[in-house]
């Protein structure tokens, strides 16, 4: 393999880099999520006050973003996921579960959309279906 297609190749994104997305926060991994993220990168999270959520702009706004899920549901999980990237854009999709402080669990549907550069996640926009919390689960 040339060393111009290695380098394209590895700058590219692909369903298997998203998976391995997925299992660093399925692992509450900050520091391997973090490695997946460009350098001026934005996450809007699935909630908050503006028309995409509450958006944190930058590598320590978008990893402090990113902590606040744990913050939030220590036992966060994302199952069941299914990926795809077309060009410069990708999708992951999954079950999210988790149990607030409160007691009161979630389990919902949800999918990132992804816009990459570089091989690196530039956007990620989260949305999760609005379900009530959950007796039990597998509901």
């Amino acid at each position: 393999m040339s060393s111009q297609v290695a380098t394209q190749t590895r700058n590219e994104a692909s369903a298997e880099m998203l998976k391995a997305f997925s299992e660093a926060w399925n692992r509450h991994d900050i520091d391997a999520l973090m490695s997946f993220m460009a350098d001026d990168c934005v996450f809007h999270a699935v909630g908050g006050p503006d028309l995409l959520g509450k958006s944190f702009a930058g590598r320590d706004a978008v990893r402090a973003g990113f902590q606040l899920a744990w913050q939030n549901f220590p036992d966060a999980a994302w199952l069941n996921g299914e990926h795809f990237v077309c060009g410069d854009r990708g999708v992951s999709e999954s079950t999210f579960c988790g149990t607030k402080a409160d007691g009161s669990r979630i389990e919902a549907r949800m999918v990132d959309v992804f816009t990459f550069r570089d091989g690196k996640i530039a956007v990620k926009n989260a949305y999760r279906k609005d379900r009530p919390p959950v007796a039990g689960a597998g509901n």
